[in-house]
């Protein structure tokens, strides 16, 4: 591999202009098919093999016309201090707002609450209900507008007036913080080059491989159904390993060049050693997103593969765009050690000479000297220290978001505690129980039976009446908990509805099934919880065996592998004490603490799993290469430091940057997913690659490369530390070979 990428290498130095070309076309072609694509519809949210999704299917089913995936809206009233809702003046305005409502184009049906039962006991507050044709992301701007001057007029008319529900649901915003994020990376760039040319290149070609990928999502999203936070979380991602893979290439050309080889000779080399970095590297992330189908939900199996997509872009314009990009360059993208005026050096790039002697040890290098000397020490403490940051972990409580989540200032939030005040915690998630009796001899009968254990639970507040469909086998029973809707007490109570209506179908022969977006969202998570066991073993599996190959050893990997999970239950650790217990929530702009999303531990699990192989494989093939190359394995894992870890630490330091960017995010599982990576790729890059991978190698010293004979016959050769262009560059340049490789 490092021959082929060598050869690539020096093709896109020398063929600079195409190589840009066809980039830049790309670009343009995805930016077009972007701005042409028409906006997408609804990102729906199917969970096959679920209850609540069976009988959502069966509801669209035998209730046609009856829009189950429709918005909804709740339109809270609260009437002025000493009055009440049933008051004749306030009775008025409500009824004025119904009518306005109900004259929507999209608006399929508004509920009085005068007639429906939704005035509170004490009768100072009420709620319509209003449905909706089609889906929160698909109603158009002027029904959105309608509800909300209907909200506002019955306010100018003395009453307190909020609307919950996923009508008014709006596109999520990363905020001002994203473009902080960049400004910090650019920062980094420039004092590890000292370069503006050379720290332009990462950004340059990060932003161009997020364009193209952001702008293919968006041009798809439609058709594919792909939801607004598919594109954010491919943004998110493609940045910080686009700047990331770039930065690891433009670093060891400047390396290569600072050994006296010649700038396409450079380039080609550098592709050729990093690159092949970057391809495993890049491999290892892709493996971990795409991963994510095994789930089944499809709109995570989206989500992943989006963001693998954006990953692969990201490769691929590091191994051609950078070095046609240093092409352009030329001298000013300097040698290693010659920094130009920037950063205090000489004209001539050259250090000023501040002491006689042999050159001062770099950070790096005396850091791998002293692990090197207390590996024991380091070891324990970064274990320890992870251990201890993991142990918030344990109360882990997952959920989806609800109105309850969101912030105080949102209307949603404020109609969500106006209903809790005026009906209890539980209206906010009524459960809703489909009685399928098709294959029952008495279907009214089995509907009675079904109310009537319901109403005999514990936790139970309200059921309404069995509501058959024109057919008459199939009725849908609405039941409203005491508890809140993300509580355990609620789920527990599906779990009783459930084991109730199996007593009755063996007695009746009628189905029960439980749905609505509380017992979804307890579905999901459970689904969740049952998955990431065979997802871990799934990825970590596959790219085990990606690292033997890249490696030729055992324990290294292995070594690798469980880094990774003390560093994803320390980040986990760190989620829940922020998120659900609130610590620092104020600094974050966290408002509501919660449970955390049922979606973060396994998405969470497979990007941190492919980002802290990023690390593992830059920083220990330098140290394999040493290896190689004949140094005792102490100073293998020493001269690994010496040539890496200002690298890596940038690169660790830019990925943070980027993530924390999205902190800003309006929408709670970006704000949540973006402090989560944030604080893994810390724990990752700074505890477990720079200090326990040395300490661990230390101990081990040449166990560590061990692999059976049998094994080490029976792998593949892929040459990631470049030995086979030892030959290649004896031999010098051969123009053939690229006219060779354009033949291939």
């Amino acid at each position: 591999m490092a021959t082929f990428l060598y050869k690539l290498g020096r093709l896109a130095f020398r063929r600079r202009h195409f190589v840009a070309l066809i980039w830049v076309a790309l670009l343009t072609l995805a930016g077009v098919g972007a701005a042409s694509a028409p906006p997408a519809g609804n990102s729906s949210f199917s969970i096959p093999g679920t209850e609540a999704q069976k009988a959502f299917d069966l509801l669209e089913q035998r209730f046609p016309g009856a829009s189950a995936d429709g918005a909804t809206a709740r339109v809270v009233f609260k009437a002025p201090s000493g009055e009440k809702m049933t008051d004749a003046e306030n009775k008025a305005t409500v009824q004025k707002t119904v009518d306005e409502l109900a004259d929507g184009s999209e608006v399929a049906s508004v509920a009085d609450p005068y007639t429906g039962n939704a005035v509170s006991k004490d009768g100072t507050i009420a709620y319509a209900s209003v449905k909706y044709d089609v889906s929160g992301m698909e109603l158009e701007e002027s029904t959105k507008d309608a509800l909300e001057d209907a909200a506002q007029q019955a306010r100018d008319a003395g009453l307190t007036v909020e609307v919950g529900g996923d009508a008014l649901q709006a596109v999520p915003e990363t905020g001002a913080t994203e473009v902080i994020g960049i400004a910090v990376a650019a920062v980094v760039l420039v004092i590890t080059f000292g370069s503006l040319v050379a720290a332009g290149l990462p950004l340059l070609t990060a932003l161009i491989g997020v364009g193209i990928g952001v702008s293919s999502i968006t041009a798809l999203a439609s058709a594919l159904e792909l939801g607004s936070t598919t594109s954010i979380l491919a943004m998110m991602i493609g940045l910080a390993v686009g700047i990331d893979y770039a930065l690891f290439i433009v670093s060891r050309y400047r390396a290569e060049l600072a050994e006296g080889r010649e700038r396409e000779e450079a380039a080609g080399r550098a592709v050729g050693t990093a690159g092949s970095a970057v391809v495993f590297a890049g491999l290892t992330v892709v493996i971990a997103l795409v991963g994510l189908a095994v789930v089944n939900i499809p709109m995570l199996t989206k989500m992943g593969v989006a963001a693998a997509g954006t990953v692969a872009i990201a490769v691929l314009i590091a191994l051609t765009m950078i070095p046609a990009l240093l092409g352009y360059a030329g001298r000013r993208v300097k040698p290693a050690g010659a920094k130009g005026r920037l950063l205090g050096r000489s004209r001539k790039g050259e250090p000023k000479p501040d002491r006689p002697g042999p050159p001062k040890a770099n950070l790096g290098t005396r850091w791998a000297s002293f692990v090197v000397r207390r590996p024991l020490a380091v070891l324990l403490l970064g274990v320890i220290g992870l251990g201890a940051a993991a142990v918030p972990a344990a109360s882990l409580e997952l959920g989806l978001p609800d109105d309850g989540s969101q912030p105080t200032s949102t209307t949603q939030r404020r109609a969500y505690d106006l209903l809790s005040e005026g009906f209890g915690p539980g209206f906010n998630g009524p459960l809703m129980v489909v009685v399928d009796a098709k294959g029952s001899d008495a279907p009214k009968d089995a509907f009675t039976d079904v109310e009537k254990q319901i109403k005999g639970l514990d936790g139970v507040v309200a059921v309404t009446p069995p509501a058959p469909n024109k057919g008459g086998d199939t009725a849908t029973i609405t039941v409203i908990p005491d508890s809140k809707p993300s509580s355990v007490q609620t789920e527990d109570l599906v779990h009783a509805i459930r084991d109730a209506g199996g007593d009755v179908e063996a007695k009746t022969g009628a189905e029960t099934l439980v749905t609505g977006s509380t017992a979804m969202n307890i579905d999901v998570s459970e689904k969740l919880n049952d998955a990431l066991v065979p997802y871990l073993v799934l990825v970590v599996g596959l790219a085990f065996l990606l690292l033997i190959v890249v490696f030729r050893s055992i324990l290294v990997p292995l070594k690798a592998a469980l880094g990774f999970l003390l560093s994803v239950m320390a980040a986990l650790g760190a989620v829940v004490a922020v998120f659900q217990w609130g610590w620092l929530s104020g600094l974050m702009g966290v408002e509501e603490t919660g449970p955390v999303m049922s979606m973060m531990p396994i998405f969470m699990v497979g990007v941190v799993f492919g980002l802290a192989m990023d690390y593992e494989v830059f920083l220990v093939t330098r140290m394999r290469e040493a290896f190689v190359h004949g140094e005792k394995p102490h100073q293998a894992v020493v001269t690994g430091f010496k040539h890496g870890a200002r690298v890596v630490t940038a690169a660790a330091v830019i990925m943070m940057a980027v993530f924390a960017g999205f902190i800003g995010s309006s929408e709670s599982m970006v704000k949540m997913i973006g402090f989560g990576l944030a604080i893994a790729v810390f724990f990752d890059a700074f505890v477990v690659r720079m200090a326990i991978v040395p300490a661990v190698l230390a101990l081990l010293g040449k166990k560590a490369w061990w692999l059976p004979k049998w094994l080490d016959r029976a792998l593949p050769n892929v040459d990631v530390e470049g030995e086979g262009l030892r030959t290649a560059g004896e031999r010098g340049s051969d123009p053939d070979e690229d006219r060779e490789l354009v033949r291939a």
